[in-house]
């Protein structure tokens, strides 16, 4: 931790900064913050502020539980107060029969309309094609209080709601517009083609917006990565024709050396003052595009939206100046964790699952509990990669839930580390840690029952039957571009007879460092193997980001969904913490 002192001091110093000039500046014109607002993945970003309290969605994609909902009263601290999706009783069945790895929940938008809070979102990748979701919250702040979803039928993905004359309509990709009935989710027909953008690729994301007598639509261009835009257009009627101005796009960062890459997808929101923010996804790659293991994260930036003109968004940079931030306050209700603060989860008994933690698909019923011996994973018989996409071995493929927990990663320098309590019992039960992106882009370091060759001088010999088995710290990976050779390495005799502790470093913006030790003697520690950032970058996982967490499987064996017995791993002292954030190819905070 040392060698991180210097760096934690500085990211300290600076963060102190930010929130002294927020306090100044609530008496003058200006502040300083840092993006990403919203560090770790954090895509398509949609929010509203509602009573002085900000609230926003992103994208989830397949894990679960899906599509968080935050809150800030500062535009700084971000808590996760909810998820919209928690439970599998909404949409019975629909994670199970997802195949692909980036299917799933697309690009929400969020609203509050005559005292209810409104999620919509899209779910793709089902066999009979896209549904569309519309949750509804009186209160936010509880996984409870979201509905189950009114269901509506689209070929088109990015939904947007927009109240006009007690009327609820919908724009889509293209963009197109239909009228929403929440109650029987019928959509009109034939759509309404409004704006079909300035010519880049996929036209999406719209929002809608009413001001001064102008009906604003603001969309994406240019697909998810290097060429992303934000455009927009305005009419005097809803449903056209609608006029583009003339200075689009209106944000991007294509075609620069910035580090802040891919930036598009936006959403516009105003303040308790009147003044205009918005938010959108960025990428931290630079031009290279190579080396992005949190994928697309949310960042902020001030708009000035004159009366009957059209906004001018400030460019996104790591460092930003603009509108007087509201004062720092953590005040915000709710039982989750705010995003940058660290994890120091100890599991104990009758406590719940931190609200931060997510799964890849829904979950198998019993798969994850807190007993009294801390967090029990029972494990899946396919691991990490199974057998993705396959249809002749279902069961294998991760459709029925991996047995895997795990956390965004929010910082580009970090240390995550768990205890692990683990006695196996046939040969291939394993238990671990990994950076996870998706089935075919992941890093793990796991603790694994192998057989014995004969050429062992295993140090568990008198506590395995004749020999034919030993314990061994396995790495290996699989990702985008070369992965590193596997190893395995015998565990110590002298860490038999306790919990193991299992690490993953990220002391620079490339790699990764895993490492294990005995739990009771940190100073025994192993370095077991390193691997690139770059493994867990774009690939089969470029709408997503890297989690960090732990799992179990036994790798193959039992049959159905089901492993042998004796494979249940149990975890303890979670912990994460963040030591350093690059806001650009040479700063760190």
């Amino acid at each position: 931790m040392m060698k991180h002192a210097s760096l934690v001091t500085v990211r300290w110093a600076l963060l102190l900064s930010s929130v002294v000039s927020a306090t100044l500046t609530t008496q003058s014109s200006n502040s300083t913050y840092y993006n990403p607002i919203l560090p770790g993945w954090h895509s398509d970003p949609s929010c509203t502020q509602v009573n002085g309290t900000f609230f926003c969605a992103t994208s989830t994609f397949i894990s679960f539980p899906g599509i968080p909902i935050y809150a800030s009263k500062d535009l700084i601290n971000w808590k996760l107060i909810s998820h919209a999706w928690n439970r599998e009783s909404q949409l019975p069945g629909v994670s199970w029969n997802t195949t692909g790895q980036q299917d799933g929940m697309y690009a929400p938008t969020l609203r509050y309309h005559d005292g209810q809070f409104y999620v919509i979102c899209e779910y793709l990748g089902l066999p009979d094609g896209i549904i569309g979701v519309v949750f509804k919250s009186e209160d936010p702040f509880s996984d409870e209080a979201w509905s189950d979803p009114v269901i509506f039928h689209t070929e088109k993905i990015d939904p947007d709601l927009f109240w006009d004359d007690s009327k609820l309509y919908v724009a889509t990709q293209s963009v197109i517009l239909q009228e929403l009935n929440l109650e029987t989710g019928e959509l009109s027909q034939p759509p309404i083609s409004l704006w079909n953008g300035t010519g880049g690729v996929w036209p999406e994301g719209p929002h809608l917006y009413k001001k001064d007598g102008w009906y604003y639509l603001m969309i994406a261009e240019g697909g998810t990565e290097m060429d992303h835009s934000i455009t927009i257009a305005r009419s005097r009627q809803l449903t056209g024709p609608y006029e583009p101005y003339e200075g689009n796009p209106i944000l991007t960062n294509r075609g620069t050396d910035e580090y802040f890459q891919t930036v598009g997808h936006g959403d516009l929101f105003q303040d308790p003052d009147g003044n205009w923010w918005g938010m959108c996804l960025a990428t931290r790659s630079g031009p290279d595009f190579e080396v992005y293991p949190m994928g697309r994260e949310a960042v902020l930036f001030p708009v000035t939206w004159d009366e009957g003109q059209w906004p001018v968004l400030q460019p996104v940079r790591g460092e930003m100046s603009g509108w007087a931030l509201p004062p720092p306050s953590r005040e915000v209700p709710g039982d989750g964790p705010f995003n940058s603060d660290p994890d120091a989860y100890d599991f104990e008994e009758g406590t719940a699952i931190p609200r931060n933690l997510v799964h890849w698909r829904v979950p198998r019923e019993s798969a994850f509990s807190v007993t009294a011996q801390g967090l029990r994973v029972v494990p899946s018989r396919n691991n990490l990669t199974g057998t993705p996409l396959s249809e002749t071995t279902p069961e294998l493929s991760g459709q029925r839930g991996l047995s895997f927990i795990g956390r965004r990663q929010t910082d580009t320098l970090f240390t995550f580390s768990v205890d692990l309590t683990f006695s196996p019992q046939h040969v291939g039960q394993e238990a671990g840690v990994t950076v996870f992106l998706t089935q075919v882009n992941h890093i793990d370091l796991g603790v694994v029952l192998l057989a014995a060759n004969s050429t062992s001088t295993c140090p568990s010999r008198r506590k395995r039957e004749a020999a034919k088995t030993q314990l061994a710290l396995r790495f290996r990976a699989e990702g985008t571009g070369v992965p590193p050779v596997p190893k395995t390495v015998v565990v110590p005799a002298d860490w038999l007879d306790g919990p193991i502790r299992l690490q993953i470093e990220a002391t620079n913006a490339t790699h990764y460092n895993l490492a294990a030790m005995s739990a009771t003697d940190p100073d025994s520690s192993i370095l077991i193997g390193t691997a690139s950032a770059g493994l867990v970058s774009g690939g089969n996982g470029s709408f997503v980001g890297s989690l960090v967490g732990a799992y179990a499987t036994c790798n193959g064996a039992g049959a159905g969904v089901d492993c042998p017995e004796g494979g249940n791993a149990y975890f303890n002292r979670w912990r994460y913490s963040g030591e350093g954030q690059y806001i650009s190819t040479t700063k760190v905070i």
